[in-house]
């Protein structure tokens, strides 16, 4: 019996139909959760996920998933259907949720490293609709660039607790910059100010990612990134050279 239900959890967990798109690369991702689920449900496993959480009626559910041949490249994402950074539905407390999921799996990221960097190194990212391979919302964790981790410490006195343009570009972009203070980070949800980013209303063209500020920073908290383009990706913040040669297998 035990030996059947992989194929049982691979068969139940084809692309939902209210989830297919015009293109079934896009849903990959989204097959790969659906899996990681039922596994969860079915046998208590979370392969090929590192982690699942069942939520419930006050927590939404999330999984972890480490990126094919990145060993220090995961992504969380929502069990529910949820595309990307746009959706309405983050604006309000599921967003601050995910956003609580993200820093918690921070810990993935340096399993493989054996604790030999600091967390603080960890950031997060979310590509835009026409910045990213699929249509299911999944935050990307990784270590930051080290030139984006030195710009910060140069200018991130300068960062405040409303959006403002960061002085200097980051891996070639020009970001808007705003501070969450550590006592207010449990509460953030960063969607919500992402409606608030200056100029133009668009999040399908928006991309953020976040970072701690680094240890020893008189008001510590998070560094939030975010600028707009039509294929806006924060996701180039980060430092995937840990991982075996080759293209992110998501983005």
């Amino acid at each position: 019996m035990r030996r059947s239900l992989p194929l049982a959890i691979l068969l139940a967990a084809s692309p939902a139909a209210g989830h297919a798109t015009d293109d079934p690369s896009r849903d990959v991702l989204w097959v790969a959760l659906k899996t990681c689920v039922l596994a969860k449900k079915l046998a208590g496993w979370t392969f090929p996920c590192l982690d699942v959480v069942l939520g419930d009626r006050d927590r939404p559910s999330t999984a972890v998933l480490r990126a094919p041949g990145e060993p220090t490249h995961v992504v969380v994402m929502p069990t529910d259907t949820v595309a990307g950074l746009e959706a309405l539905t983050l604006r309000v407390g599921r967003g601050t949720a995910y956003w609580r999921a993200a820093l918690t799996a921070r810990r993935f990221v340096l399993d493989p490293l054996k604790g030999s960097a600091p967390v603080a190194k960890v950031g997060l990212a979310v590509n835009s609709a026409r910045g990213r391979s699929q249509d299911q919302l999944h935050i990307h964790l990784d270590f930051m660039k080290p030139r984006v981790l030195a710009a910060l410490r140069a200018h991130g006195h300068g960062v405040r607790a409303t959006w403002a343009p960061f002085p200097v570009p980051l891996a070639g972009d020009r970001y808007f910059a705003m501070r969450v203070p550590a006592g207010e980070a449990e509460r953030f949800n960063l969607f919500a100010a992402l409606a608030r980013l200056p100029g133009r209303r668009d999040l399908r063209e928006t991309s953020f990612g976040a970072v701690a500020t680094p240890v020893g920073d008189p008001e510590p908290g998070f560094y939030v990134l975010a600028y707009r383009a039509p294929r806006a990706s924060a996701e180039d913040l980060m430092d995937h050279t840990c991982a075996v040669s080759g293209t992110s297998a998501i983005r």
